[in-house]
């Protein structure tokens, strides 16, 4: 899915007590949303050759814009065998509900880091595991507070925690999410821009076994690799995701921090970075590592979290969707590759060629292409070459269960009137 985010560590299930609810205020009827958003994704998609063909050459043969000088973030280590520091300082928030199976590995990650964190806290978001214990034994240095009742979302957890941030800089990361040991320090120096609030990293999974695993890990090499730097190129990638973005600290308060009013808080921060008029910036070379489902049960978990809230998400920045180009095109876009594209693949084309005649299979071949050849190139380059060319036939499976996610997501939210206001985990 083009909307890939990575959201989960602090998210209770059906059972949490304190689940929290979509907020009404500013969002229109479902017919006029939908009938603003039609018009707009109409526009964006009708002549689709036209507006990309003027972006590539926008991207790859015009000038790039002039950007102001550059704010060195990285201070080199004054002393030898110290870890240089970032200016300014950062803190890293761990929300953590139950998560006594990764947190340990999750934290170690962070203390391996080749720059100097300031700060390290743990949310233990009133585990009923030993989470919080596993937490304290990390270290004298990790700091773990535990709100007074299960706060019912990452987002609240995370707000909860925001409160005892003092440093220029925040970084939220999942509780079974690793990161390569220079990834903060690849991650930082993308800052350099006063107008950049948020950087958010390259995400691939930590385990490739399974079936639904094997899909997960080509569906981020595709949407990380091909439309991710697209994205950037903008300073307005669709999503930065939530198991591994920093922030200014003061943009976030500035925000109220991590949105309720969706279950997709960190795409719902995404696009109110863009509302103040603040850029989002992509560090490819910054690689971090999250336990995905591996099992169809939990997938279907956070593939009705993830396509809810972009459903929510749509319904709340409706106007600057219809209002920013960009940004509208890469939710036509979007759209477009999850739902219609994959109902030609896997319904219209099988129809065609057995009532029409056998050549519409080769429509197979106008798509494969553009997903597997740079996804084998960047596999290659990484020494995982044979274990992506097998993952593909998964990816086509995984890619129609998101098909029915996110049209099943549309009809609830817009429809239906069934929005999901429950926080689930993806494992």
């Amino acid at each position: 899915m083009l909307f890939t985010s990575r959201s989960s560590s602090a998210e209770p299930t059906d059972q949490a007590p304190s689940a929290r609810k979509n907020g009404d205020s500013g969002i229109l009827p479902p017919g006029k949303v939908l009938e603003n958003l039609s018009n707009s994704i109409s526009e964006s998609i009708t002549q689709p050759a036209v507006r990309v063909g003027k972006e590539l050459k926008s991207m790859l043969l015009d000038p790039a814009p002039v950007k102001p000088v550059a704010r060195p973030i990285v201070a080199p280590s004054i002393r030898a065998g110290d870890k240089p520091r970032l200016l300014g300082g950062l803190t890293v928030l761990i929300p953590a509900y139950n998560e006594g199976k990764f947190v340990a590995d999750t934290i170690r990650s962070v203390q391996r880091q080749s720059v100097h964190i300031d700060h390290v806290i743990v949310i233990d978001d009133c585990s009923t595991d030993n989470t919080g214990e596993i937490a304290r034994s990390c270290g004298p240095e990790i700091v773990v507070i535990r709100p007074p009742k299960n706060c019912g979302s990452k987002a609240t957890a995370l707000n909860y925690a925001l409160e005892y941030v003092s440093t220029e800089y925040t970084l939220a990361i999942d509780a079974d999410t690793t990161l390569a040991d220079d990834a903060i320090e690849k991650l930082m120096p993308h800052f350099d821009q006063p107008r950049t609030a948020a950087v958010c990293g390259m995400v691939l999974p930590r385990f490739v076994r399974t079936m639904w695993e094997r899909g997960r890990y080509i569906e981020y090499l595709y949407a990380f690799l091909f439309y991710k730097p697209i994205q950037d190129y903008y300073e307005r990638p669709l999503i930065a995701s939530g198991c591994f973005s920093a922030y200014r600290t003061d943009i976030l308060r500035q925000l109220g921090g991590w949105n309720t009013r969706t279950v997709g808080e960190d795409m719902d921060l995404t696009w109110s970075v863009y509302r103040l008029g603040m850029s989002v910036r992509f560090a490819p070379e910054a690689l971090c590592y999250p336990v995905e489902p591996h099992n169809y049960h939990f997938m279907s978990k956070q593939l009705q979290r993830w396509c809810a809230g972009f459903a929510q998400c749509i319904k709340v920045h409706w106007k600057d969707i219809v209002g920013t180009s960009v940004l509208r095109s890469m939710v036509a876009t979007a759209l477009w590759d999850a739902v219609v594209s994959v109902f030609a693949l896997f319904i219209l084309l099988p129809l065609l060629a057995i009532f029409v005649h056998p050549a519409f299979l080769l429509g197979y071949f106008l798509d494969l292409p553009t997903i597997v050849v740079p996804v084998l190139i960047y596999a290659a380059k990484r020494g995982e070459f044979f274990k992506a060319l097998t993952s593909i036939p998964a990816f086509w499976v995984l890619r129609f269960v998101n098909t029915y996610f996110v049209t099943r997501a549309f009809w609830n939210e817009f429809i239906g009137k069934r929005s999901v206001t429950v926080f689930e985990k993806g494992h």
